[in-house]
């Protein structure tokens, strides 16, 4: 059986296992790849964390409110 790896700009890589089924996907985009050969641009195969929620900074507290006395 053999085993053809693919990858594609938004749906990341998956593996074909049949030839038929990676000349169907080659037609939608996707595209074959050595995972034993090093990739030239690293930088653009590291996935990118979309869902990291940024944190707030935090607000100084409040100075305390002195009552006002009435004498």
């Amino acid at each position: 059986m053999p085993v053809i790896y693919m990858t594609h700009p938004i749906h990341g890589a998956k593996v074909a296992t049949m030839d038929a089924e990676a000349e169907y996907d080659e037609q939608n985009g996707w595209t074959r790849y050595n995972p034993d050969t090093p990739s030239v641009d690293v930088e653009e195969a590291a996935p990118v964390n979309t869902l990291e929620v940024k944190r707030r900074a935090r607000r100084a507290p409040a100075a305390p409110v002195e009552e006002a006395t009435t004498e």
